[in-house]
């Protein structure tokens, strides 16, 4: 089997935001390509909140869609709340806050010029002299000049090259969830909606902000209220508990929300309603479907691996806290095709590529450790407690936290 087209291919594994973007991008740049998702079902339908950064409109902008007020909600304030409710700290930075299923809505209609492929599971990859090869585990082979593994945090691609390379756990877990605004009391939208608002109970961290809802809509009773609850979280105890479901099958690493154990959930809306501010213990127990996430580290020496490349979550996984994931990728995405613009040679424009996004992501990943530093030190000693403390002020916390920062 032999490359028919005139035009360079790309073959991108992981059909997920960053995957989209690349996608995108090359396509706009004269390549032909072809995306390989192994979920057979469409992705639109998972949530979580995002936060944006000019840096992700540029490269939506880039991508070909059109951004206007609908991309998502715009606050103009963050607030911090005390654990009885009562406002403690206010300051205005506008920003604006959406949703994964926007942002995959956006990105696949964009991407009009090209193969997006579900239920395609990728075996391996083997980079030949002039071309690589993938092969699927139908046992199709497809061939192009680049390799894009875009495969998320648990990247098959990077394991296979980089098997030296592991998640690091930080030591907590997220909560995360969506409540429709109509759902919520009019006390508690009153307070939340059209800010981005923290609580910061003992040990603990939880931040939220309005996003779009059902079918994507912004407008005012029709969005939804996103949540991220950090818990410290020990590795050898309380993990495993949480992610063993009723069957006593443990999901390493992360555990279906529907097959979160019952009382897990039972426990975790008590602490909400005894250790949150009464406008947060509402949102989370009344969020149909809560999940959580172990938060993790992962940093790469090398993005580039011949004619394969790295992208995204494939690459540096930062926790949450700067709010840069997607952001990320999609600079990934466009270094990659400003690299290839400019050198002809597919190996060549991938090594000046990985030089320049490794020492983004190194920032990046760094920059977030800084951000949970506090939560990490909650399964340390008292000393490195207290020394975490001192600079959780709820005015430090809104001003660092998931605010643009060009690295």
């Amino acid at each position: 089997m032999t490359i028919n087209s005139k035009r360079p291919k790309a073959i991108i594994v992981g059909g997920s935001l960053g995957g989209l973007f690349a996608a995108n991008l090359l396509a706009r740049a004269g390549w032909e390509v072809e995306v390989f998702e192994r979920v057979s079902e469409e992705l639109a339908g998972r949530g979580a909140g995002i936060v944006t950064h000019p840096e992700l409109f540029e490269a939506l902008a880039a991508a070909g869609v059109q951004v206007d007020d609908s991309i998502g909600v715009q606050v103009k304030s963050r607030l911090t709340l005390a654990q009885d409710g009562n406002v403690l700290s206010q300051r205005d930075l506008p920003q604006t806050l959406t949703a994964w299923g926007k942002m995959y809505q956006v990105l696949r209609g964009a991407f009009s010029d090209g193969t997006y492929r579900s239920a395609a599971t990728v075996a391996s990859v083997d980079s030949e002299p002039d071309r690589a090869a993938v092969t699927l585990d139908d046992g199709s082979v497809h061939y192009a000049d680049l390799v894009i593994a875009a495969d998320g945090f648990r990247s098959a691609l990077r394991e296979r090259l980089l098997p030296e390379v592991k998640l690091q756990y930080a030591g907590y877990i997220a909560w995360r969830g969506l409540v429709d605004e109509m759902a919520l009391s009019q006390a508690t939208r009153d307070m939340l909606f059209e800010k981005f608002a923290f609580c910061l109970p003992p040990h603990e961290q939880i931040l939220g902000y309005p996003v779009a809802g059902q079918g994507n809509s912004t407008r005012p009773g029709e969005r939804r209220y996103n949540f991220v609850w950090y818990r410290a979280t020990s590795e050898d105890v309380e993990l495993p508990d949480l992610l063993t479901d009723a069957s006593g099958k443990r999901w390493h690493g992360g555990i279906p929300p529907a097959l979160i154990r019952p009382d897990v959930l039972a426990d975790m809306e008590e602490a909400a309603l005894t250790l949150l501010a009464p406008q947060f213990g509402e949102v989370v127990t009344k969020t149909t479907q809560p999940l959580f996430q172990p938060i993790f580290d992962l940093e790469v020496p090398r993005m580039a691996f011949d004619r394969v490349a790295l992208l995204g979550d494939a690459a540096f996984v930062a926790r949450p806290h700067c709010g840069m994931g997607v952001t990320k990728a999609a600079g990934d995405a466009m270094s990659l095709v400003k690299a290839l613009k400019a050198d002809a040679s597919v190996p060549s424009a991938l090594e000046r590529y990985s030089a320049e996004r490794v020492q983004v992501g190194t920032a990046i990943v760094q920059h977030a450790r800084h951000l949970g530093a506090y939560m990490q030190a909650q399964l340390k000693n008292e000393t490195d407690r207290k020394m975490a403390e001192r600079y959780r002020t709820p005015e430090a916390v809104m001003r660092e936290t998931a605010v643009s920062t060009r690295f």
